[in-house]
């Protein structure tokens, strides 16, 4: 049966038309059920629900749902792999997400160092150039009164180096996020996946990926530009009374922008599991998050502080070294020079804590995207058949305990 699995009735846009099984997931009648009956769960379901019990809270109301249609009633479900196949409550997103990086450290930690090396080794460079001693920026320090000539060269400088690690961290974030991915969509199934498997079923995505997550930017710096744009031309036109409007403006600009991301949130695992195309993966966002969007907001808020937190837990005492042995032990808070060892040094700390995170934060996306799949669209029947769990009414079934449970 085949890896890819897609939303029930998807045409998979991005498959072969001449392939009979392109765009279709797994053949998952919607109406089986698991092993009836008492007793203990057969080996590889899970036997821990979320708080609440089946119907309760964490459960959601899809067919697909523990104790709704198509399970009778029972607490326990499929666990192939990193998750139980049933809605997932946020520690068990979580816990997903590390358990990957757990169980497949090999190919998730090769694919997160080799992109955060690549990432700081553009941004180490870029840094040294434009920072180092000789330069634009450099020749400012100390000048109380530089010159237009001056000023333009470094501004210029800076649009330079933050032109090239922003597009350094952009090449380098698609093919984390398409690849980790990958990896999570093989770990939910139990599958084993090597770093040149998930290359070779991510590569063909990368380009439309890019262009999404381009996109995804675009909008919203939109959402952030144009409310107070708008809120400027009364504020102008009534003259100090207005003013008040511009700040209205900005802060209605963040909170469109905030409510645009977490709507757009799962379109790349969307784009990269379901072989959407750009605005289709979009669409399919917007949809999913549709009445769930504080809790994934809340989630993904989650998610970034503790990214946040792990980031300076690790980079900070390697910072304050590298300024302790870039001063020589002497004025450790007033700056230090761009010299290799400061650059290395920090960007030691940076390529750690990436390496940590990057498979935190693509994993708990990939896992959202799932959970309301699976509390939507019961995802985790298809799941299931694509994991080799038979069920009663399959032909040939030969019953709980026995073989292909």
């Amino acid at each position: 049966m085949s890896d890819r699995w897609t939303s029930p009735g998807s045409s998979g846009s991005g498959d072969d038309p001449h392939d009979p099984e392109a765009g279709r997931g797994p053949n998952l009648d919607k109406n089986s059920a698991p092993p009836t009956g008492g007793g203990t769960p057969p080996t590889g379901w899970s036997a821990h629900p979320p708080a609440g019990g089946p119907g309760g809270p964490g459960w959601g109301a899809g067919p697909g749902a523990p104790g709704g249609p198509g399970w009778g009633g029972h607490s326990w479900a499929p666990k192939p792999g990193v998750i139980p196949l049933r809605p997932l409550g946020v520690g068990e997103i979580l816990d997903g997400a590390v358990s990957t990086a757990r169980a497949h450290w090999r190919t998730v930690l090769g694919i997160s160092l080799a992109v955060a090396v690549f990432i700081q080794l553009i941004s180490l460079f870029a840094l040294r150039s434009w920072f180092g001693d000789g330069s634009a920026i450099g020749a400012l320090e100390g000048n109380t009164d530089p010159t237009e000539e001056e000023l333009v060269d470094a501004f210029a400088d800076i649009f330079a180096l933050g032109s090239v690690t922003g597009i350094a961290t952009l090449v380098g974030s698609v093919i984390a996020t398409a690849m980790l991915t990958v990896v999570i969509a093989r770990a939910v199934l139990g599958r084993e996946i090597s770093i040149a498997e998930a290359w070779a079923e991510s590569r063909g995505r990368l380009l439309r990926l890019f262009g999404l997550i381009v996109l995804t930017g675009l909008i919203g710096v939109l959402a952030m530009a144009v409310p107070p744009l708008l809120a400027a031309v009364p504020g102008f036109l009534l003259g100090g009374a207005g003013v008040v409007l511009i700040p209205l403006g900005l802060f209605a600009g963040v909170v469109l922008a905030v409510w645009l991301w977490i709507r757009f949130s799962l379109a790349a695992p969307a784009l990269m599991l379901e072989r959407q195309g750009v605005f289709a993966s979009l669409g399919r966002s917007w949809k999913l998050v549709g009445g769930s969007w504080w809790r994934i907001f809340g989630i993904q808020l989650l998610i970034l502080v503790l990214v946040l937190v792990v980031s300076g837990i690790i980079e900070f005492p390697l910072t304050f070294l590298a300024e302790f042995i870039s001063n020589g032990g002497t004025n450790l808070f007033v700056g230090a020079e761009m010299t290799w060892t400061y650059l290395l040094i920090t960007g030691a700390g940076a390529v750690i804590s990436s390496t940590i995170t990057l498979p935190i934060s693509a994993g708990v996306t990939a896992l959202l995207y799932m959970d309301q799949r699976m509390r939507r669209e019961a995802l985790d029947l298809e799941l299931a058949r694509a994991a080799g769990f038979d069920t009663p009414n399959d032909p040939g079934a030969d019953g709980p305990g026995q073989p292909g449970y």
